[in-house]
């Protein structure tokens, strides 16, 4: 697809996604009046306001106090503390701008890359969304310095702050981003039509598959072995640093470990193990992604592998949550709004692992497909298959060229298996 028609649906969907999350921040404070405590309960409206919050253009009681104080310079002139009010104003302006502009490159080349026609919908629809996720989450991490300090203690634990500020905010981005994802999917149909065949890619099966192991490998160095409860603690201690960069290990775990988890002593064996299925399917999603991406794709490149493998890793994260929601033993003793707090946590990490994953996915694809040639067997080389279809070589297509070549049924029968076109069974 053309940059100007992609362009027009990662535009509307960055825009929207802005908005909405806008909104949400100017609805804390319905969440303040006394009719809303009394409809949802304290706990919960408090519970949405800690979402909204990071959102919200409304400073937080810190902000607000220093606001309205005044100080003693070194001088011995008055400081005007309500500059610490403009300095959260502008990092909330930061941070919408930038949602916005981390957004639309990535849903500009998912779109474009993942067109959503010929079956590749649902495949669009929840990169996108994935993608939305780790937008919001890159502009939190970049607009983090400006609130931090506006709470006028920014050199203060410095990094343990911008990691907490980081991961603020996911729970609502979810929902957010889902919006932002069908409308933009639904945009990108709109400016597809007549934009001309958009053939999927017959890719070697065995180099898919190659690459789609490698790549769920890199994935498991952190989920696996960087997240055990002895080497996460070890990287939380190993690094000290001074000054402003003074313990970094809450930023490194934020960025490096995909989940947490240790032996089964002190905690019922079956529980452990529902913990540890619901972590396998972060490695199942993303290694069956990573074998129909380049099959997908109209074309191959290591940017829409990477991006793509990004997507596959916040999905992965994203079905694990729900699983672990599923098997948590709170069950219907917390409310869904309590169940929901750890949903959209780990994408920092995602976005590093996942840019590697694809990296070395779209390097192992070319390796093995190179070597495979043209006489490797295409995924998908059957009747209905992309390179069948683009041929004309379906069934009826088959037929069609046989009564062009003088043929019988079972002579363009045997001319199709020799070309590797016949249906299987």
């Amino acid at each position: 697809m053309e940059y100007r028609r992609a362009a027009i649906p990662a535009l509307v969907g960055g825009l929207l996604l802005t908005a909405l999350l806008w909104w949400a921040g100017a609805s804390t404070q319905a969440l303040r009046l006394p009719g809303t405590i009394d409809v949802l309960g304290g706990l919960t409206a408090a519970q949405l306001e800690h979402w909204l919050t990071p959102w919200s253009y409304d400073p937080p009681p810190s902000v607000r106090i220093g606001a309205e104080t005044f100080g003693v310079g070194e001088d011995g002139a008055a400081i005007d503390n309500s500059r610490y009010l403009s300095l959260y104003t502008t990092g909330m302006q930061i941070r919408f701008v930038a949602v916005l502009l981390f957004f639309v490159p990535g849903a500009l080349l998912l779109v474009r890359r993942l067109p959503p026609v010929n079956g590749r919908v649902p495949a669009t629809l929840l990169a996108i969304w994935a993608w939305g996720l780790a937008a919001g989450t890159l502009a939190v991490a970049v607009s983090a310095p400006w609130l931090i300090a506006a709470n006028g203690r920014g050199s203060y634990r410095f990094l343990p702050q911008l990691a907490g500020m980081a991961s603020a905010g996911r729970q609502i981005l979810v929902l957010a981003a889902f919006v932002a994802a069908v409308v933009a999917v639904l945009a990108a149909r709109v400016t597809a039509k007549g934009a001309g065949p958009l053939p999927r890619a017959a890719v070697p099966v065995t180099a898919a598959r190659l690459a789609a192991t490698v790549g769920t490998a890199v994935i498991a160095v952190s989920l696996v072995v960087l997240s055990y409860q002895p080497v996460a603690a070890t990287l939380q201690t190993a690094s000290t640093g001074t000054g402003l960069f003074a313990e970094p290990g809450d930023l490194l775990r934020q960025w490096l470990l995909l989940g947490s988890w240790a032996g089964p002593a002190g905690t019922p064996v079956g529980d452990w193990f529902l913990y540890r299925v619901a972590d396998a399917l972060v490695l199942a999603v993303v290694w069956w992604s990573l074998r129909w991406l380049p099959v997908l794709l109209t074309r191959t490149t290591v940017p829409a592998m990477a991006a793509g493998a990004v997507c596959a890793t916040v999905l992965g994260l994203l079905v694990s949550q729900l699983a672990q929601m599923v098997v948590s033993d709170g069950g219907m003793r917390w409310g869904l709004v309590q169940l929901s707090a750890g949903i959209g946590g780990g994408v920092p990490a995602a976005l590093t692992f996942g840019l590697l994953a694809g990296t070395a996915a779209a390097v192992t694809l070319r390796v093995a497909g190179g070597r495979a040639g043209a006489g490797g067997v295409e995924a998908g080389a059957g009747a209905g298959s992309p390179a069948a279809v683009s041929e004309g070589l379906t069934p009826k297509g088959w037929r069609r060229r046989a009564g062009a070549e003088g043929l019988a049924p079972k002579g363009w029968r045997r001319r199709a298996g020799a070309e590797g076109l016949a249906p299987k069974g």
